[in-house]
């Protein structure tokens, strides 16, 4: 006879007289709605990447170059990859993604397409690779690794004309295919306008629309690098948070369904930044947020702004404005002229990482006693301690008809909280709607915070810390039975 192993867990667990019994009707959850793909639960479970803003225009001091930049201006005469990227791991940056090319359209890595690249600069006697140089920096490191790729070009002489989208999907081939694994590609949604354009001068317009043929860029990116996720306006796997603040709206559903202005499919470009920043509850597609902001009030490095960079607490409240609203965070971290993090920036980016750790660091729902109004099936597999166990592949889960369960957590003594982490199992799709947390005070629940969308997490932090002995979540709206990965309760001290 073989022996499975959930009759194993079963038998064990009833022999050690625990509550629930793994019960053979006790199956998961049927997914619910728009799914995320392997790769885009990989990039959700990220939550923090960065940004690398750096081209000539650091060497000019603008935020958009007009495409008729010397290559002779580029000369980051310290440039130190593991600096940046160090940096970055001690800001908690999980990603780095590089603007290998900016609207201007110089190249950081010696591209066979343009003589408008690092080939022509002073640097390393045009024999450098900043692309090389950042790949491998974050692999030697333990951060994954992204490429930019602005679909405007305002050097190429042929923009605007079919001939530029066979040379912007070569340079799109050089860099997925001579760096290693790459985990994001990043398409702006700024094109068309004024520019060089190889000596021209002239502004070009161009229907976004149709001029890039997305669809087989698109596939290209899938040729090329299946497991990258490719992110534009309008998605096909992240979609853009609508604004340049890092903000997420405060109801944020992981599902959407882009319109542009005029009601239509939303295309890079042109898409309605109201329906990004809170996607479409029920949406037909999974297309989660990202919000990219930068520590500086520019993109590029500038001098000026080195008394302007973000503090700490401020990136502590982007990060609970975006991560902790079911979006990722995309933090612009732009080296200096001299190819580094600026010690202003690298002391705001390590000071906000130590303030996460702090605060997160001890779940006090850890040993505290959980009880809930329903478990799935009353099966170990579903139980409410799954909640603490740290792995978004366990979840607490409900029988099909309980949509509105609660669950009380006991703490056996006064506690102080001020901050609340949950997560769904998103793999199953996002279904609560609404929840709401009560704290016990003066012999009765009083509700101290609520909110609507959960998704990959949702934070909520309370104006003060509270004191109580216990905690009840209430979920108070869900189409379906409820799949939650991890409840934490927190103090910020």
């Amino acid at each position: 006879m073989t022996i499975t192993r959930r009759d194993f867990l079963t038998s064990s667990l009833l022999a050690l007289g625990c509550r629930y019994a793994v019960a053979d009707s006790a199956m998961p959850p049927a997914p619910f709605g728009a799914l995320p793909s392997a790769r885009q639960l990989g990039w959700q479970r990220m939550e923090t990447n960065a940004f690398l803003h750096f081209t000539v225009n650091t060497f000019t001091d603008k935020e958009w170059g007009d495409g008729d930049e010397s290559p002779a201006v580029f000369n980051p005469v310290g440039f130190d990859a593991d600096q940046i990227v160090l940096a970055l791991k001690a800001g908690g940056m999980k990603g780095a993604i590089l603007t290998c090319k900016h609207h201007d359209g110089f190249c950081l890595w010696p591209t066979h397409t343009t003589d408008h690249s690092i080939r022509f600069s002073p640097w390393k006697n045009g024999k450098g690779d900043i692309v090389r140089e950042i790949a491998n920096a974050t692999a030697r490191h333990g951060l994954r690794f992204g490429v930019y790729l602005s679909p405007w070009d305002r050097n190429n002489a042929e923009y605007g004309k079919p001939a530029y989208i066979a040379t912007y999907r070569q340079q799109l081939t050089e860099l997925l295919t001579w760096y290693g694994p790459v985990f994001e590609v990043w398409f702006d949604g700024a094109n068309g306008g004024s520019g060089y354009y190889g000596g021209a001068r002239e502004t070009r317009t161009i229907d976004k629309h149709t001029y890039y043929d997305w669809p087989t860029t698109w596939a290209l990116v899938r040729k090329l690098q299946p497991g990258a996720s490719i992110f534009s306006d309008a998605g096909p796997d992240i979609r853009w948070v609508g604004n340049e603040k890092g903000i997420a709206g405060e109801t944020c559903w992981e599902t959407c369904d882009p319109v542009t202005a005029d009601g239509g499919p939303g295309v890079p470009g042109d898409s309605q930044p109201s329906v990004l920043n809170t996607g479409t509850r029920f949406g037909s597609r999974w297309l989660p947020a990202e919000c990219d902001v930068s520590i500086r009030p520019g993109w590029f490095w500038h001098e000026r702004e080195n008394g302007q960079v973000k503090t700490p607490d401020q990136l502590l409240d982007l990060y609970f404005e975006s991560v902790g609203r079911g979006a990722n965070l995309l933090l612009n971290v732009p080296p200096n002229r001299q190819g580094r993090v600026s010690p202003q920036d690298a002391e705001a980016l390590a000071g906000f990482h130590r303030r996460c750790q702090t605060i997160f660091s001890k779940n006090l729902a850890t040993g505290a006693k959980l009880k809930a109004s329903n478990v799935r099936g009353q099966s170990l597999l579903f139980r409410p301690a799954n909640l603490l166990d740290g792995n978004p592949d366990t979840y607490w889960a409900t029988d099909d008809k309980m949509r509105t369960p609660e669950l009380v957590v006991d703490f056996g003594q006064n506690i102080r909280c001020n901050v609340f982490r949950l997560r769904e199992a998103i793999q199953f799709g996002q279904r609560i709607g609404a929840f709401a947390l009560d704290a016990w005070q003066q012999g009765a629940w009083t509700q101290v915070a609520g909110a609507t969308s959960i998704g990959s997490c949702r934070l909520l932090r309370l104006p003060a810390a509270i004191e109580t002995p216990r905690l009840r979540l209430r979920i108070t709206s869900s189409p379906v039975c409820i799949a939650l990965a991890d409840f934490g309760i927190f103090l910020d001290a």
